[in-house]
């Protein structure tokens, strides 16, 4: 693939156009869809040529370092070179993206698996690796729901990923993973195996993209509340959707009232439906990637190995990383790299 600026170029003068035209805000949810739309565009074409004007900077200085044998001067373009192509190599990453949903928001769910309570604490291990991942990607975050773990941990926990191309960057991570560590719950020290599993959906703003009847849901409130039963809500303003023709589930507690927390979880509910008919779609053509499996031994798309050595493997491309403690800090760029290249 490459990096299509007269085709952005283009798309983004049609967008512009389309802005100037009579009733553009009547539909102000379509007008939002476009200015974003614009934005992005106008993101990527900026990027592209600040890179191509360095590069170009560069190359002149290395043809006036030659002529002038300046050593210090050599060093300093050796690392704006190295700036350069670290740019560009994640400029050509972006290539990768052209799913119809890669460039929004996503939704993620973690769940613990097999392991109980050394489960529980691995999904709140995960849920920090990923979070500190969105910060590093200059993304936000945003909670949806969580269910505190029995002893330790969560049983899940559903969050988001706010930012260009969350989905199509996280996507990457969605399937079974696997917990190799001498347990800290185990007073023997004996080694356990734990798994959890992540789904990523992409977030859709899009009413219009999927329709659902009100009929085919049963919509139930509960109270919400924090860990250990602290701020515990005296109404029932937590929301739990079922889609009766699939049995989806969705549930949000964490907004301030019943609607909002109604509104969170419809939308989830549309992402859910849409990345349900995604993979329908992709099975068809025998392309699916990532698909979650049941949650055990043998299903896993990476192990994290803590003892008796340490390593990060992803088993569909091959990837290693031994230095679990940064991977496990939110450095996993290039399992998501490998990914991609492979898809």
């Amino acid at each position: 693939m490459h990096f299509d600026v007269a085709g952005l170029k283009n798309r983004l003068k049609n967008l512009n156009a389309e802005q100037e035209t009579d009733g553009f805000w009547n539909d102000l949810s379509k007008a939002q869809a476009v200015n974003k739309q614009i934005k992005t565009i106008e993101n990527k074409i900026k990027r592209y040529e600040s890179i191509k004007n360095k590069a170009a900077d560069a190359e002149l200085l290395i043809e006036m370092s030659e002529e002038a044998g300046d050593a210090a001067e050599f060093e300093y373009i050796k690392a704006e070179t190295a700036a350069v192509k670290i740019k560009l190599e994640e400029l050509k990453l972006e290539t990768l993206l052209g799913g119809k949903y890669d460039s929004v928001n996503a939704i993620l769910t973690l769940h613990a698996g097999a392991g109980g309570t050394e489960a529980q604490d691995w999904v709140s291990m995960l849920y920090r690796m990923y979070t500190r991942y969105i910060e590093r990607k200059g993304y936000t975050t945003r909670l949806y729901d969580s269910l505190d773990g029995e002893e330790a941990g969560l049983k899940s926990i559903t969050f988001t990923a706010d930012g260009e191309n969350a989905y199509g960057y996280l996507k990457a991570e969605m399937g079974v993973h696997r917990l190799v560590r001498i347990s800290p719950f185990d007073s023997n020290k004996r080694r356990h195996t734990s798994f959890a599993s992540l789904e990523v959906m992409p977030e859709i703003e899009n009413e219009d993209e999927i329709v659902i009847n009100s009929e085919d849901l049963r919509v139930d409130t509960f109270r919400s509340g924090g860990a250990g039963g602290q701020h515990v809500n005296k109404t029932d303003s937590a929301v739990r959707i079922t889609h009766l023709p699939t049995g989806i589930v969705t549930a949000c507690q964490n907004e301030r009232s019943q609607i909002q927390n109604r509104e969170q979880a419809m939308k989830m509910l549309r992402s859910k439906l849409i990345e349900k008919r995604e993979r329908e779609r992709l099975e068809k053509e025998q392309n699916l990637k990532g698909d979650l499996k049941k949650i055990e031994w043998g299903s896993q798309i990476r192990s994290y190995v803590f003892c008796p050595y340490t390593l990060v493997k992803d088993h569909r491309t091959g990837y290693e990383d031994s230095g679990i403690t940064s991977v496990m800090d939110g450095d996993i760029e290039g399992f998501i790299t490998e990914y991609l290249k492979k898809m």
